[in-house]
């Protein structure tokens, strides 16, 4: 195997946590309609499982403390054990037979895949050829991305046989992450952490150095720009198929249509973001994205929650989040701080945003049952913030080595 085919394996096997994360929120999307019914679960309490769901609080807990434990010990033995764990709260999940299994499956999970997260990135970043950073990211999104395709696909054929055939999306998870973790072993240990840690004599940078204004100004523009635009994907991703079945569209289209937004997000990843991130002006790719969510958004604002907005709106904003604030999340706040604190800087900045989620969508049922105009207002504006703060203050790192950015930062 060549070095560039190894590296490219290594970013799909450090990748595929993106795609146990979003397959997770999305599972538990498709069994939040069936369990409200078998629990007799309130509005409140679907909050609850939201805010502390892998979608959000104890995901951003554990990419709080994964990143701070990828920086000290290495990004291998986080990603390497953590989908053990991962795999555990599942088994909550899968056999579920009350609302409080439901809420510590979750937790559990959340922990799991929020540690991942800055323990894939780094790494996807770090081994990335530097011509080819972008594109290695991009796999990562795609995974990402094909997650809910497969689990809504699976649920479309699974739905007829109630939660127990839905069980079987939380048992494909489990499995993957079994397999992971023997797949994960035989992967090397960053490069650059141990060449980071040998300059250090193991002696890492202090929490101290994360808040310098140097690095605190980037934490806060990534906290805005992906913060933003986070509260939208947390109800895009979660609650979409549920809203599908309290509004009354057909049946098919609380597995297809948000399938399909996935969908066309890997088309626009593969199309744009990949093959265009490493090359061309990376703030003109981010502003016509953020401008096309912010449209498609406003579109159900305008016209409400009908079948032919839905699929619009669908269409839109899966082509637009191909190459928007979730992709260059990734890539941005790998190449925004040095290796030496390179995950805590993105454990950190995704738990704000993970937790900011969490309150918010303590808000989201209620809120969608009773006045859906003024949620997707809400939301509209959120998608603008995120892109008139993203666009102004986007970086310009394309074709650029982790050094040289590092270089560039310290002579400013």
């Amino acid at each position: 195997m060549t070095r560039d085919e190894g590296s490219w394996r290594n970013t799909i096997l450090a990748g595929l946590a993106n795609y146990i994360d979003s397959g997770s929120i999305v599972a538990g999307s498709v069994a939040l309609a069936l369990w409200k019914d078998i629990y007799g679960l309130t509005d409140s309490f679907i909050g609850l499982i939201a805010a502390f769901s892998a979608n959000a609080i104890s995901a951003g807990v554990g990419a709080f403390i994964g990143g701070w434990l990828c920086d000290k010990f290495g990004r291998k033995k986080i990603y390497q054990y953590d989908m053990l764990f991962y795999a555990f709260g599942m088994l909550f999940l899968i056999f579920a037979n009350a609302a409080w299994m439901i809420i510590a499956g979750f937790l559990l999970v959340g922990l799991a895949v929020g540690a991942d997260i800055p323990a894939s990135w780094s790494l996807i970043a770090e081994q990335a050829p530097d011509d080819k950073r972008g594109a290695h990211s991009g796999v990562a999104q795609v995974l990402w991305n094909l997650g809910p395709v497969v689990v809504l696909g699976a649920a479309y054929f699974l739905k007829p046989f109630g939660i127990d055939g839905i069980r079987w999306l939380f048992i494909h998870l489990a499995v993957l992450a079994l397999a992971l973790t023997f797949l994960r072993s035989q992967m090397q240990e960053s490069q650059r952490w141990e060449e980071a840690q040998a300059k250090q004599s193991g002696a890492l940078s202090s929490w101290g150095e994360l808040f310098t204004p140097r690095y605190l100004g980037a934490m806060l523009y990534l906290i805005v720009m992906y913060g933003f635009w986070n509260l939208w994907a947390g109800y895009n991703g979660f609650f979409t198929p549920y809203l599908i079945a309290q509004n009354d569209l057909p049946q098919w289209a609380e597995t297809v249509l948000p399938a399909s937004n996935f969908l066309f997000g890997i088309i626009a990843l593969l199309a744009v973001f990949m093959p265009l991130s490493d090359r061309i002006n990376q703030r003109l790719l981010f502003g016509i994205s953020a401008l096309m969510q912010v449209g498609g958004m406003a579109l159900l604002a305008v016209f409400g929650f009908t079948l032919e907005t839905v699929l619009l709106h669908v269409v839109i904003m899966g082509i637009a989040g191909g190459f928007g604030a979730q992709s260059f999340f990734q890539l941005w706040s790998a190449e925004l701080f040095p290796t030496a604190i390179r995950s805590r800087a993105q454990g950190l900045t995704f738990a704000v945003v993970r937790i900011g989620l969490g309150v918010w969508s303590l808000a989201v049922p209620a809120l969608a049952s009773t006045d859906f105009a003024t949620l997707a207002w809400i939301l509209t504006g959120f998608l603008a913030v995120s892109g008139v703060v993203g666009f102004i203050w986007a970086p310009r790192n394309e074709g650029k080595s982790l050094e040289q950015l590092e270089a560039e930062r310290q002579a400013v």
